[in-house]
């Protein structure tokens, strides 16, 4: 009988040099990964997965923008006047320093917060306080006064911050005039202005088409502010200032764009070194969320924006516990490992709405594995802004 790889799937940070803008990105990240495989030990393999976090990626573009490029294209799509703002996640790293930009280029801004929580899940009131207190957060719109009356004050549980307050202060030491409301409605700005950024992240296709049939004059999102540069500044066609980070207090890493040469350029060289036939992606935030703090990580407007052709798609996965519990009950042993193997074997390459197949995980292969990449990189000081996958398209028969 032939031997059984006794490891399945393996994740590995990959240590590299601090990039810098103008660096050739593909070359370190391919010579990192070849020569941890080196130092440790391991060899590369057909259809490894080499992840690329999108932070270095946007760093190597030089792909920033500053506060006052912000405030310049909103004041050019915009007007400049009053300006609703509206379901911005909370978040110093993600929204606040484009919220100083926004508010640079405008008289005034109309925030509306959404509650309980934001999109992504993080709090202002608890669903508790907002049952005590009779509120019903789809149609009633509060005042910053009522707000405050019901529920005081309320703090982030990991970063200690009072956003409402936050995000006020930041308005007006951006030099705008600051107004805050509260409701979950599109609709409810429109009693302030009808000039809107919506900053929802997934759901602005939705909103967008709400605020024009509802009579907004003007509607913009945050991937319509730094489309195209601003004196020279960074962009993204596509995203705009949606999966941007702080850089410093006064500039924005935008979300990398054109990317596809360097993903191809990773595969090439791996291929050239090795003769293996790798994949290549880049990933952002994984899609999962937090159970204590009830927060989804999912900021950026995708988990992957660019990866080679072998990663579309989804899961073609047989249930092992379905099969052992159903199919083959009375199987044991090697007997039972055999049919199961042999299942495998067989199985259709489309199992949607098969039994077999329940229970299993039928997502975009690059959230899975953005996800699990996400997970093993952190956002911290590890250092290993690659991750290697081994063993992800493996199954019980490998």
């Amino acid at each position: 009988m032939e031997a059984t790889r006794r490891v399945g799937t393996v994740s590995r940070g990959i240590r590299c040099p601090i990039i810098r803008q103008g660096d050739d990105l593909a070359a370190i990240v391919a010579e990192s990964v070849l020569e941890a495989a080196k130092s440790d030990g391991f060899a590369l393999r057909d259809r490894d997965v080499i992840a690329v976090t999108e932070s270095v990626v946007a760093r190597a573009q030089g792909n920033y923008a500053t506060v006052d490029d912000i405030a310049a294209d909103v004041k050019k799509k915009l007007g400049g006047g009053t300006v609703g703002v509206i379901f911005p996640i909370l978040s110093r790293n993600r929204f606040a320093i484009c919220l100083r930009g926004i508010a640079k280029g405008a008289k005034k801004i109309v925030l509306m917060l959404s509650y309980p929580s934001d999109e992504v899940g993080n709090e202002l009131v608890s669903l508790d306080k907002l049952d005590d207190a009779g509120v019903n957060p789809y149609s009633d719109v509060l005042s910053l006064e009522q707000y405050r009356e019901l529920f005081g004050v309320n703090r982030h549980p990991f970063t200690n911050v009072d956003y409402v307050q936050y995000y006020g202060d930041l308005i007006r030491e951006s030099g705008a005039e600051a107004e805050i409301i509260f409701a979950n409605n599109p609709r409810a700005i429109l009693a302030y202005t009808d000039c809107v950024l919506t900053c929802d992240i997934h759901t602005r296709a939705r909103t967008k088409r709400i605020l024009k049939a509802a009579g907004a004059r003007i509607v913009c999102g945050l991937d319509d502010i730094l489309s195209a540069p601003i004196h020279g500044s960074g962009y993204n066609e596509t995203t705009g200032l949606l999966g941007s980070n702080k850089a410093t207090e006064d500039t924005v890493k935008l979300f990398p764009r054109d990317a596809m040469p360097v993903v191809l350029e990773i595969q090439r060289r791996i291929k050239e070194a090795t003769g293996k036939n790798v994949e290549v992606m880049i990933y952002g935030d994984g899609a999962f969320k937090d159970p204590q703090g009830k927060i989804w990580e999912l900021a950026d407007p995708v988990v992957s924006p660019f990866y080679t052709s072998g990663l579309i798609g989804t899961p073609s996965e047989l249930k092992l516990k379905y099969l052992a519990d159903n199919e083959y009950k009375e199987l044991s042993g090697e007997e039972l490992r055999e049919a199961i193997s042999e299942s495998i074997r067989k199985k259709d390459r489309d199992l949607f709405g098969k039994m077999s197949s329940e229970g299993t995980t039928p997502r975009q292969l690059t959230d899975l594995i953005g996800s699990l990449c996400d997970l093993t990189s952190g956002s911290g000081d590890k250092g290993t802004p690659v991750v290697l996958v081994q063993g992800y398209f493996d199954n019980y028969t490998n």
